[in-house]
């Protein structure tokens, strides 16, 4: 049974196995900082020298301490959440760039066209919008790859919707494991608009893209409106 066969990406073994991989990497990431620098930290009581080595490493620790609590955790949930929402697609030959998209407003960094779920002709962007280990896809993604580099993302697998959110990751070299997860979102210009009107989500659409993660843009109300 592949990967695309199960109801969410969730019931697909080797996906929660990638998952769980990932958290024990980042809670191995976590300590690892924490020792090296309780380790430091003890050496600097019984040598002098060691505080020069001590005080660049607190710098840089505590940043790396807060993109590890504040980052790499948060944006693990949100995987998890989408992964329970939505099934994996296995698509092939994905339109994709590095270059800012014309029509998305705000950063990002690089660019994938999915199918519209509503109509399969209509090719919808979703946009890397975290910078967060995101150098692996950009090896992959810049024009002046080596063939052998591109071919990785040749074959790529999607759990969501183009329209609201959605997570992309890599298959293993035997196609069985996806691997370096990268969440895509939503922001072309007048997508909130557009998302129930011309892409045709419907009410159960919208509610599942909550459940991913995905809120919706509420306009701000016109103050020359009144309530009735």
């Amino acid at each position: 049974m592949n990967a695309a066969d199960h109801p969410t990406a969730w019931q697909h073994p080797p996906t929660r196995r990638a998952w769980y991989l990932l958290m024990v990497k980042n809670i191995a990431g976590l300590i690892g900082w924490v020792g090296v620098w309780i380790a430091l930290l003890r050496l600097s009581l019984d040598a002098e020298w060691v505080v020069w080595i001590l005080i660049p490493c607190s710098i840089y620790g505590s940043w790396r301490l807060f993109v590890q609590v504040f980052g790499y955790f948060p944006i693990a949930v949100r995987k998890l959440r989408i992964l329970r929402a939505y099934p994996w697609q296995v698509l092939q030959g994905v339109p994709h760039g590095l270059t800012d998209h014309p029509d998305v407003q705000g950063s990002q960094h690089g660019w994938f066209e999915l199918p519209n779920p509503a109509d399969r002709q209509q090719l919808l962007p979703l946009v890397i919008s975290n910078h967060l280990r995101v150098t692996w896809w950009h090896r992959r993604m810049a024009p002046r790859a080596k063939p052998q580099l591109k071919a990785r993302i040749e074959t790529i697998w999607f759990a969501g919707d183009p329209r609201m959110i959605g997570l992309l990751a890599a298959p293993s070299p035997s196609g069985r494991t996806p691997g370096h997860f990268k969440i895509l979102r939503q922001r072309l210009a007048g997508a909130d608009q557009a998302l129930t009107t011309q892409w045709g989500a419907t009410a159960e659409d919208v509610e599942r893209g909550r459940s991913a993660g995905f809120t919706p843009h509420v306009a701000p109300r016109d103050p020359k409106v009144k309530s009735l």
